[in-house]
């Protein structure tokens, strides 16, 4: 399925082709990193672990969606969700492209590069960051017993920025998987903030704004962390991403 380091979805699923390209809470990220990626991907692995070593810097909210476009080739992910498949694709859409492959990282709700490439990765979260909607919007997250305080602050003059939608990712923290079957067998690869549940929180309208979501909404087995983040558009036309904060649960 992998020739040069990507596995591509060229127009119908299943079509592979060569490609050759050249923290806490408290904390204020500067760009959300989300990798499309595959326990079926022989190329991902590789990309698998620069999101883990990113994951590390809480500047940077790093994000593992896996897809499920591969699964018939011999292994079934067991963390896929085909929500993510459909966001992949937005994305695309949004860009007006066809480029929907693994592994493959979204900068900052705008800049795709390969998952495998740090540098190219490091090279446009420093390009996103020019546009000064980027980031722009404070995002606080807390736990208040058995629930999630959510704050959004208001736009600044400065970033012109005034609507988005309001999300929460349930995050597991770290997911060990032996793959048993196809281009991974054999292998045991550690998946790093692997998003387990998705809903949305509410809307901004660019004025200060609260929300309170019970855990249950998005308790899972194995969720120990969430991301909440402000993202210009919805989720089938999804923009820049405008704020974030991250927070362990446990």
């Amino acid at each position: 399925m992998s020739h040069g380091g990507l596995s591509r979805l060229s127009g119908a699923l299943g079509v592979c082709a060569f490609v050759s390209i050249a923290g806490p809470a408290s904390a204020d990220p500067r760009s959300i990193v989300e990798l499309f990626t595959s326990q079926g991907c022989s190329s991902c692995p590789a990309a698998d672990k620069i999101l883990g070593e990113l994951s590390k810097d809480p500047s940077i909210v790093a994000l593992s969606l896996p897809i499920d476009y591969w699964d018939y080739l011999g292994w079934k992910d067991t963390l896929a969700d085909n929500r993510f498949t459909a966001r992949q694709k937005a994305y695309s859409q949004m860009r007006g492209d066809r480029d929907v492959y693994t592994p493959q990282v979204i900068v900052n709700g705008s800049a795709h590069v390969i998952g495998s490439d740090r540098a190219a990765i490091e090279g446009a979260m420093h390009e996103t960051r020019k546009n000064d909607d980027v980031m722009s919007v404070p995002v606080t997250m807390s736990v208040s017993g058995r629930q999630l305080n959510v704050s959004v602050a208001s736009a600044s003059p400065k970033h012109p920025a005034d609507h988005g939608e309001v999300w929460i990712y349930a995050i597991s923290k770290a997911v060990p998987i032996s793959i048993g079957r196809g281009e991974n067998r054999g292998r045991e690869v550690t998946y790093h903030n692997v998003v387990r549940n998705w809903l949305k929180v509410g809307d901004w309208t660019g004025k200060a704004g609260t929300w309170t979501v019970p855990m249950e909404n998005i308790a899972r087995e194995g969720v120990d962390a969430a991301v909440v983040y402000v993202q210009d558009g919805n989720r089938d036309k999804p923009g820049l991403m405008l704020g974030a904060a991250y927070t362990s649960l446990h």
